[in-house]
């Protein structure tokens, strides 16, 4: 294993601007449909006057729904194109294991960040005002002890700390089932896009409450941008970063490049 340094001729080929395109095109779909998911429900919970700190139920699971299947279409539907990254922090893991050069991997991620950024404008520009909710952008929902309110708390930056680790958690998780599906030559490669989208959907489940389950700093980074709300923004990049380069070193030393 050895990281791929340098921009060189053969990084600029058709078949990596296709590539690039690909991953823009997946990845905004995929964040128009997870945006739209969450301002719809919002919306819907906004009109039957319905509203707290922490997630409803039904909520919860049309939004881990919505991105899960999300995700499942636009993997399967880019993976013999660009391998079907559509997240910066599975491209970070490919680079990371030597599979891809750094070079590459920023245009993968310019591409990925770009969609995101044009899928959330779309949003805005069809969603009426009062109805935007945030754009969908992420936030930590740190426990609020005067109103008893929130679920997060630590020592650590008033609630900075937990949230980065869920997102670490959670990012592990996604990662660790791409390489074992996606990746790993002996893995069932056909049943990567169902298995990658019901982890998204199963991370869903429970990080929606607490962080609003990124572990794609591209799906962040489009709403924060376009809605101007950076609270916290830095946990939705470090902690998917983390998380993946740990599931990538993990599952390649241990259970790709081993010794029986």
């Amino acid at each position: 294993m050895s990281i791929q340094l340098g921009f060189q001729p053969e990084d600029f080929t058709m078949k990596t601007w296709r590539s690039v395109v690909a991953e823009l095109i997946a990845t905004g779909l995929f964040v128009f449909i997870g945006v739209g998911s969450v301002i719809v429900a919002k919306a819907s919970l906004t009109e039957a006057g319905i509203g707290g700190a922490t997630p409803g139920s039904g909520f919860v699971i049309a939004v881990s729904i919505a991105h899960g299947l999300g995700i499942l279409l636009a993997v399967a539907a880019t993976a013999s194109i660009s391998g079907g990254h559509i997240n910066p922090a599975v491209t970070f893991s490919q680079v990371l294991t030597g599979r891809m050069r750094v070079s590459t991997g920023l245009l993968y991620v310019g591409g990925q960040v770009a969609g995101a950024i044009l899928a959330v404008l779309l949003l805005k520009g069809i969603v009426a005002g009062p109805m935007e909710a945030g754009l969908g952008a992420h936030g930590i929902n740190v426990f609020n002890p005067d109103t008893g309110l929130g679920i997060l708390d630590d020592q650590i930056g008033n609630g900075a700390g937990a949230g980065l680790l869920v997102e670490i958690i959670l990012t592990f998780a996604l990662v660790f089932v791409v390489f074992a599906t996606a990746v790993d030559p002996k893995g069932p490669g056909h049943l990567a896009p169902a298995a990658i989208g019901l982890v998204i959907m199963a991370d869903h489940f429970i990080g929606i409450p607490l962080t609003g389950a990124s572990m794609n700093p591209a799906r962040s980074f489009g709403p924060a941008l376009v809605a101007n709300t950076w609270t916290d923004h830095w946990i939705y990049w470090l902690g998917p970063l983390i998380g993946a380069g740990l599931a990538a070193l993990v599952y390649e030393f241990v259970f790709l490049n081993r010794e029986e």
